[in-house]
């Protein structure tokens, strides 16, 4: 059973993935957060052009969003040129530019669990916290947020997977530089085009697997956790 160990650049490819994976979720999670609560309690104009952006990436190619992103933020693009030059923030063929590529592709799932978290929740028990005089803020972090941390966890799980199999956008932006931005989809892709490289695929294709199964069937253990939590108080 030795060929199902990884050898030591297989490794680096599953560290660099799970890093990435890690960052993209952490990045997405205020943002997502705020951006399904603006979906569902906000009234203004654009707030349908709004979650179609935001659902985008589900329906494009990755391949068409990884370019999108390489125009914005790339060393010439506008935000990229203007990150590098202010803040020394380089994503074009980083591995900082595979954590942006995965954290775009993952956020319409983390919107989306949260938006159904926040959609059940009671609006009458917010209101009660309201004419306690709490403020909105308060309300949110003592009430709305406790009630909703399970489909925050959900969404949160769900953009790690997707992240962890992300491979269009990244190699597209990123490409797939070894010890840099290759992600162990792009070293199982890697593998498949190099004679006697099926061994390695399968290989990193069951690593892929268990990790992303872990990921699923954990969120399922602590969303239901964390909603018990939130009953019992």
């Amino acid at each position: 059973m030795e060929w199902l160990t990884p050898s030591p650049e297989e490794w680096v490819a599953i560290r660099l993935s799970i890093r990435v994976s890690l960052v993209a979720m952490a990045g997405s999670l205020v943002p997502g957060v705020a951006v399904a609560l603006l979906l569902v309690r906000g009234r203004f104009p654009g707030r349908s052009l709004l979650n179609g952006l935001v659902h985008l990436p589900l329906v494009l190619p990755p391949v068409v969003t990884g370019y999108v992103l390489l125009l914005l933020f790339g060393r010439r693009g506008p935000l990229g040129a203007f990150l590098a030059e202010h803040f020394g923030l380089v994503f074009s063929f980083r591995w900082t530019g595979a954590a942006l590529a995965c954290a775009v592709m993952g956020f319409p799932l983390l919107v989306r669990a949260v938006r159904l978290s926040i959609e059940a929740v009671d609006r009458r028990l917010e209101e009660a916290a309201g004419t306690l005089g709490a403020s909105p803020l308060f309300v949110f972090a003592t009430v709305t947020l406790p009630l909703i941390l399970p489909g925050v966890v959900a969404g949160m799980i769900l953009t790690f997977a997707k992240a962890m199999g992300e491979f269009g956008a990244t190699i597209t932006f990123v490409s797939a530089i070894p010890g840099e931005t290759q992600t162990l989809p792009a070293a199982i892709y890697a593998f498949t085009q190099v004679p006697g490289g099926d061994t390695g695929a399968l290989r990193l294709t069951l690593v892929s697997v268990a990790i992303s199964m872990a990921a699923l069937l954990g969120s399922e253990v602590l969303a239901a956790r964390v909603g018990r939590r939130a009953h019992a108080t």
